[in-house]
């Protein structure tokens, strides 16, 4: 509050209220007791600085001034006491200690006077410890703030637009956080005072202005579009920025605050989601979902304007072999110079990888299906030449199959439906080539849909038996076993042959129970024989890996009471690519058994050489397709040649199919072939057609003679 000084004291006091007042004499440099006059208004004033200090009333008259200072600032206090003016018109901000030896902050004014005849001072005491906690607290939160925006990690920068209600275009920066700094290796002093047009190139002042004016205008947080800005260490960053208007306690604009936000690795990283989301990252083509974006954009386009596309469904054929035995960085690397190929074969047209070695192709182009037809032949001629990765020379050819918009289908389900048959209808009859959907190949389609609809239910109606055919040893002629053959008698179709049957049931899974069945019926059938011969049964890929194949056989050969021995199960190759090792595992346990192994359709895969070695395989089976030509084929029988002489190498027994005519049993006789099977040696037939090789016809005796 005002003080008011006066020549009289009691006027003083009466003019200085709410304060401590000290009276103090000058020469003994103590508290001074007033005459009897004074005694009342000084009782009260002191009765005010006893509560707050604490002292008693004798303790003050026995203290000197320089006792309420802490013990460290006496000496320098007495000092000060010294050098004071008459009247101090400026305060003095120290400290004074409380009875109970707490520390309050304090300012002192004073002025001497005449009292009693004495030179005394008059002082007044303000206790500003609150308003020195409070302005500690404020310097506290100021350094807190400043501290804070410092360490933010968006850049943020403050202009001064005091009196600049509409227009900001001559607003002056007047803080640049170390974010900012960081961003563009500008340094704060050089930016601090200047406006955008100093510092910026124009389009980017410009740019700054209009933003700032918009925020200024409409009150509310303006988010600037992205842009691009040049920096001294990181090159062109994409940046946005968030302003708004800060204002003072009349709503007049003070500041302007920027938050700079760097968004270039986020625009990089949607950009790659983005791109990883419509491309196959192996072969940087399309993926299956932008092919179905795409399709479906045609097809409007086409359905608006009357016009007509081709897809081509693409397959490498073989591919899965080479992927499977040479690896998947080979597989990968081939997939890669695959797709290459076919890139430039397209020549432009709209190309997709939709899954594992399948690709998809539009054809825009032209009259359809000419342009169509001609694309694939172009298609064809690129992988005429093999393909050489990593040291290996692959071969490699595709299978297509096209349908044309709208004529083969007026949706992209149809569509799609009938290009997709129509290459499997390709693979299936001549791979390496390319069809088109026809209404001939509608019916076929719907023919193979019907035949697996029958098959389903054949199993269960028993419409399935078994023909067997013999195998012989190739000197003596001695029959030495037989190969369980199965045959479908369909109600419908009559006899249906194995090779119409038995890809239908290997693409549906039906082979699992049919393949079931097959080895219990040929199981049962052995143990019945009198003669101990071998019975030998195929097992297809599909059952191989289904299930626990050694449970099921040595369950079947408990259940017929056949003995393990005479079993020999026939795989392909087809049942070692994939999973190799876990293969490997499962014919171990089923030599375990006692089982015997046999290696079918050898020479006609890819690896056969490396699955001799791995696993120690009973009897090797040559495909018939080098038995075939044998006796004018050069190159056939360098190729049987070749296995009988491994097989001996090795110490396993080799056997060739489909022998037919006496010039190929005698090259195979003279090779050194173990054994034959063919239709020169018996054909498949019933197993009542071999009743007395297998000792059927000694059962029927001995059952005659117990019967009586």
């Amino acid at each position: 509050r005002p003080m008011c000084f006066a020549t009289n004291l009691d006027k003083a006091f009466e003019n200085i209220d709410c304060m401590r007042v000290i009276l103090r004499c000058q020469a003994k440099n103590r508290f001074y007791e007033s005459t009897q006059r004074l005694i009342q208004p000084r009782r009260v004033l002191c009765e005010a600085a006893i509560a707050h200090y604490g002292y008693s009333y004798e303790q003050f008259l026995a203290m000197q001034a320089s006792n309420l200072r802490p013990p460290e600032d006496r000496e320098r206090f007495e000092h000060h006491l010294r050098t004071l003016p008459d009247v101090q018109f400026t305060q003095n901000v120290g400290q004074h200690c409380r009875a109970d030896g707490t520390v309050i902050d304090v300012s002192v004014l004073s002025r001497t006077l005449s009292y009693a005849g004495h030179r005394a001072r008059l002082a007044a005491v303000h206790d500003i410890t609150q308003a020195k906690l409070a302005e500690q607290e404020l310097h506290r939160t100021k350094k807190f703030l400043d501290a804070v925006i410092e360490h933010v990690p968006l850049p943020i920068i403050v202009k001064d637009v005091t009196g600049l209600e509409a227009d900001a275009h001559s607003s002056r920066f007047t803080l640049f956080n170390r974010a900012y700094e960081e961003l563009t290796g500008d340094s704060r002093s050089e930016l601090i005072g200047k406006t955008a047009h100093q510092l910026f190139p124009k389009d980017r002042a410009d740019l700054i202005v209009r933003s700032d004016n918009e925020a200024l205008r409409s009150g509310q947080v303006v988010l600037t579009s992205e842009h691009t800005i040049a920096t001294s260490h990181k090159g062109t960053r994409l940046v946005t920025a968030k302003k708004t208007t800060i204002r003072d306690d009349n709503g007049k604009p003070q500041y302007l605050l920027s938050v700079v936000d760097d968004v270039t690795e986020r625009r990089q990283a949607e950009q790659r989601i983005e791109y990883l989301a419509h491309t196959d990252s192996l072969t940087d083509l399309p993926n299956r979902a932008t092919f179905v974006e795409y399709l479906a954009a045609t097809l409007a386009a086409a359905s608006r304007n009357g016009e007509q596309f081709s897809v081509l469904c693409i397959d490498l054929d073989r591919f899965k072999e080479a992927n499977d035995t040479y690896g998947h960085l080979v597989g990968d690397e081939l997939l890669r110079e695959a797709a290459r190929r076919l890139k430039v074969a397209a020549a432009g047209e709209f190309l997709a990888r939709v899954g594992g070695d399948e690709f998809t192709l539009i054809v825009k182009g032209g009259a359809q299906p000419e342009a169509a037809e001609a694309l694939s032949e172009r298609l064809l001629a690129a992988f005429h030449d093999d393909f050489e990765v990593d040291g290996h020379v692959l071969p490699l050819s595709l299978s297509i199959g096209g349908a044309v918009y709208p004529t083969d289908g007026a949706d992209a389900k149809t569509l799609m439906a009938n290009a997709d048959a129509t290459l499997y209808q390709t693979k299936a009859e001549t791979r390496g080539a390319a069809r088109f959907f026809a209404v001939e190949l509608a019916a076929q389609i719907r023919e193979r849909r019907d035949l697996q609809k029958d098959l389903k239910s054949a199993v269960t109606r028993n419409e399935f038996f078994l023909h067997y055919q013999p195998q012989e040893t190739i000197t003596s002629n001695k029959t030495t076993g037989f190969e369980a053959l199965v045959r479908w008698q369909c109600p419908k179709r009559g006899l249906v042959s194995p090779g119409q049957f038995i890809p239908v049931a290997e693409e549906s899974s039906i082979i699992v129970p049919l393949g079931e069945w097959v080895l219990r019926e040929a199981c049962r059938e052995a143990a019945s024989w009198s003669q101990p011969l071998m019975i030998a049964v195929n097992v297809s890929p599909v059952q191989f890996h289904h299930g626990d194949l050694p449970r099921l056989v040595h369950s079947i050969l408990l259940d017929t009471g056949l003995a393990p021995a005479r079993l020999e199960l026939e795989i392909t190759e087809g049942v070692l690519i994939g999973d190799f090792s876990r293969a490997v595992s499962i014919l171990r346990r089923l030599k375990t058994l006692g089982v015997r192994i046999a290696m079918d359709d050898f020479g006609s895969g890819y690896s056969s050489l490396s699955y001799l070695h791995s696993f120690p395989f009973d009897k090797i089976k040559i495909d018939r397709s080098f038995i075939g030509d044998l006796e004018h084929n050069h190159h056939s029988m360098a190729i049987v040649r070749a296995i009988v002489t491994l097989g001996h190498s090795l110490d396993v027994p080799v056997l060739a199919e489909g022998v037919e005519t006496e010039a190929q049993h005698l090259f195979l006789r003279q090779e050194g072939c173990d054994e034959v099977q063919g239709y020169l040696t018996g054909r498949p037939f019933p197993i009542a057609n071999y009743a007395q090789l297998v000792g059927r016809e000694a059962n029927a005796e001995l059952n005659s003679i117990v019967a009586r």
